[in-house]
């Protein structure tokens, strides 16, 4: 019952053509004839088939997997045809922003795949994992399929080529502009059309927060963006990375070099923008900033050189110790006037053997994209975003911090009673390591819950900067009168990090039965870490005329309804 009830939720999630896809309404009978055939007196082998399709369909069912479901769905639609869609020729071309164009159920729900472009409109309401499908819309499908492997299979791909409509036209396939204009953001990357924009020029977006914890390493398509100027076109053959301030005189390193003369070191990092939940501060009076919401942080595998080493090579030593207290970053990034965008990290935390600060070129396995800092930007565990220079030009000992704007005039912290009109910026230090901040993926604030499921499964996640790792996360259901301890989540080969050096999130869970005569809840999250440092309960007491910081409990109101049917 538990299979049939799942797959009428399925065919009744929303409208679909019908007349394509008889087989979906039918999948139900065809999973209790698989059902029923698994139990009775047939042949060893029909009875080892069978057993094995019926397990793979409710695993499919319950766990929410598109794969299991589209399988029997291809099969069934490969009864009903003779002639694979893989063998048409002279598809139509269409550009990307065709493909944007169709992003509703209305306008039809077009994706891209490796060139190709299908119209998935009629499987929108088959897919087990419910509309997170229509994130992809417009847009493409390698990001979202990163984040849930099932999808990485043959079956997979064979059933997707059946929707198959078009090819991506050459040019927006290799992410080129063909028109040259004044406008200096002309040469921006393409951007995925799920990323949720709080400014165009300069690029600033982050990802749907549902699914920003359905993988512990987020896909660089969807991983947070945050620009301050034009995304600068970099040469890599004649790209170098200039050394200052150290006795050998300035060392020019090539990306060559970095790649071949200095040891190669992967680290999984947490990123998070200053301004990262600013919108809760701008609910308690208007702040100066982009309105981010809870998804101005990202995970991911960083590799490349550690700036240790490179420092190392171009001279540092003792006597430099005695004299130099920051390192300096200069990216290529540039305004109309020239000036680059600039920021500085204390020396300690930059020579430290367990500082793990990478002049990275890969991002996730691959290449750097340009959104973040190709071909080489600087990783700095545990500090805040905004000192993780992108594209980076210049790297310079020395003993004053960063005259940037970015570091003498922004990202600093200050009380509630400061306005515009008294502030002083010089009375403040510049943001480096970042409080304890946990927040709420799902569900999300204003969702609704069905009593007849029963319970709710709350899911978010957790980091503290300067490596504190977090050891707890406390969540309630009923706006803080009780609370219950939630299931934290590393990577699944991630080793337990070094005292002192937890960079990375922990993703966590709570499954917890709905309260019987509940109307509403009021969820609420709070993290602890390693130094016990805890989540402040409210927003006007840390609140500050930037709104950086922004790491009070997190809340979210959920309604409970009755389930339609009665049932």
């Amino acid at each position: 019952m538990l299979l049939l009830r799942c797959c009428h939720r399925l065919t009744r999630a929303c409208p679909f053509n019908t007349q394509r896809h008889r087989g979906a309404p039918a999948l139900a009978s065809y999973a209790f004839r698989l059902w029923s055939s698994s139990g009775s007196s047939g042949g060893e082998g029909q009875r080892s088939y069978l057993g094995a399709s019926w397990k793979h369909a409710l695993v499919g069912l319950v766990a929410g997997t598109g794969a299991v479901l589209a399988y029997s769905l291809h099969h069934h639609k490969a009864e009903q045809t003779e002639t694979p869609l893989e063998k048409r020729s002279a598809l139509p071309i269409f550009t990307q922003e065709d493909v944007t164009g169709h992003r509703t159920l209305e306008d039809g729900v077009w994706v891209t795949y490796k060139g190709g472009v299908y119209d998935i409109t009629e499987f929108v309401a088959m897919h087990p994992g419910g509309d997170k499908i229509l994130l992809a819309a417009g847009g493409a499908l390698e990001p979202f399929w990163s984040l849930y492997a099932v999808h990485n299979q043959e079956h997979v791909l064979e059933i997707l080529s059946e929707y198959k409509v078009g090819e991506l036209s050459a040019e927006d396939l290799k992410k080129q502009q063909s028109v040259t204009t004044s406008d200096p953001y002309s040469s921006d990357p393409v951007r995925h059309p799920a990323l949720r924009v709080n400014s165009l020029k300069p690029f600033n977006a982050e990802p749907p927060p549902e699914i920003l914890s359905d993988s512990y390493i987020t896909p660089s398509a969807i991983f947070f963006k945050r620009n301050h100027l034009p995304v600068p076109q970099v040469d890599p053959g004649s790209y170098r990375l200039y050394i200052e301030g150290l006795p050998g005189g300035v060392l020019a390193l090539s990306l060559e070099d970095l790649k071949t003369k200095f040891p190669k070191h992967t680290v999984t990092a947490t990123l998070q923008c200053a301004g990262n939940r600013r919108s809760e501060m701008n609910k308690v009076k208007q702040v100066k900033g982009l309105n981010w919401g809870i998804a101005a942080i990202s995970n991911a595998t960083w590799s490349g050189a550690k700036l240790r080493d490179v420092l190392l090579a171009a001279g540092y030593g003792p006597d430099v110790a005695k004299w130099a207290r920051h390192v300096q970053f200069e990216g290529l990034d540039k305004d109309v006037s020239g000036t680059t965008y600039g920021a500085s990290i204390p020396l300690n935390k930059a020579v430290s053997e367990e500082g793990d600060v990478l002049l990275a070129y890969e991002m996730n396995g691959e290449d750097l994209p340009a959104d973040h800092g190709f071909p080489v930007r600087v990783v700095v565990p545990g500090t805040v975003g905004a000192r993780n220079v992108k594209w980076l030009g210049k790297v310079t000992v020395s003993a004053e911090e960063s005259g940037s704007h970015w570091q003498q005039n922004d990202y600093k912290g200050f009380s509630p009673g400061t306005d515009w009109d008294t502030v002083d910026f010089k009375s403040a230090p510049a943001i480096q390591e970042l409080p304890i901040q946990s927040a709420i993926t799902a569900p999300a604030d204003g969702g609704v819950v069905e009593r007849s499921s029963e319970e709710v499964t709350v899911k978010g996640y957790a980091w503290s900067g300067g490596g504190r790792e977090v050891v707890r996360v406390d969540v309630s259901l009923d706006g803080g009168k009780t609370w219950q301890v939630a299931q934290l989540k590393d990577g699944e080969n991630e080793a337990p990090p070094p005292p002192g050096r937890a960079w990375a999130w922990k993703l966590w869970e709570v499954q917890a039965p709905l309260p019987p005569e509940a109307q509403e809840l009021e969820i609420i999250c709070k993290a602890v870490d390693n130094s016990y440092n805890m989540q402040p309960d409210s927003v006007p007491p840390i609140w500050n005329l930037r709104g950086v910081l922004s790491n009070a409990w997190h809340r979210v109101k959920v309604k409970i309804t009755e389930d339609e049917s009665g049932e």
